[in-house]
């Protein structure tokens, strides 16, 4: 396995500073509104572990502003059950693309990045890209601060570990925007980085985990590099 630990107690302490984004945010909104603009793209962002769509509202509403058809994934609260999630996900998408007759882009706060990442997995040539924000790719749950919640019901760590190297056979071609942090309290930053896909780009931010879908640092990385790749 791993030579990863989850997040320690004391930079969990940096998940309690995440609000202070939001004013970095607001400090940051003329630069941020300039930055390029999509073309009416397909945008489905998918909410983190515990979290819905009101999670990912500031990022949606952003991207909108940037011209992109941007909406969340419908699927209310995510509640972590990634096999059935990444089956009723493969449908939910596939209608999207037939919709706009195009590929779409997906983005993932945590859990919702992997997430993302399957469905692309899943649908080659239907994904434009995909852009994940503190993504445990690695071990899944394992090297997190929620590894404790999927032991207690029961559920092995190490198997679900090996079951996500088993997928990672299957190389994901497609452009890939992995963002990070450092000051993770809630995912290993280790968990986050991608070792296998070919197109991959890796961004660290100074955030904590909570603070990524708030982030100036990642508003700005994420239009950017949905620019780039259109």
């Amino acid at each position: 396995m791993h030579n990863i630990s989850p997040p320690s107690d004391i930079r969990l302490l940096n998940e309690t500073f995440s609000w202070l984004e939001l004013p970095r945010l607001l400090i940051n909104a003329p630069e941020l509104l300039t930055q390029p603009r999509g073309n009416g793209e397909r945008v489905l962002v998918f909410p983190g572990f515990g979290a819905g769509d009101a999670s990912t509202l500031v990022l949606r509403s952003y991207l909108s502003y940037l011209g992109y058809d941007s909406s969340g994934w419908q699927q209310g609260i995510n509640r972590g059950d990634v096999i059935a999630m990444i089956r009723t996900l493969t449908a939910a998408v596939e209608q999207a693309v037939l919709q706009v007759n195009a590929p779409v882009i997906l983005v993932g706060w945590s859990l919702g990045g992997y997430l993302a990442r399957e469905v692309a997995r899943e649908l080659p040539g239907h994904i434009r890209q995909v852009l994940t924000m503190g993504s445990p790719i690695i071990g899944g749950p394992k090297y997190t601060r929620v590894a404790a919640l999927f032991r207690n019901n029961g559920m092995s760590l190490d198997k679900i570990e090996q079951a996500i190297e088993w997928r990672d056979q299957r190389v994901l071609e497609l452009p890939i925007t992995n963002i990070y942090s450092k000051n993770d309290g809630i995912v290993a930053w280790e968990a986050c980085i991608d070792h296998k896909s070919p197109n991959v780009e890796h961004f660290e931010v100074h955030t904590s985990h909570l603070g990524l879908g708030i982030s100036a640092a990642v508003f700005r990385i994420i239009a950017q590099q949905l620019r780039k790749h259109q």
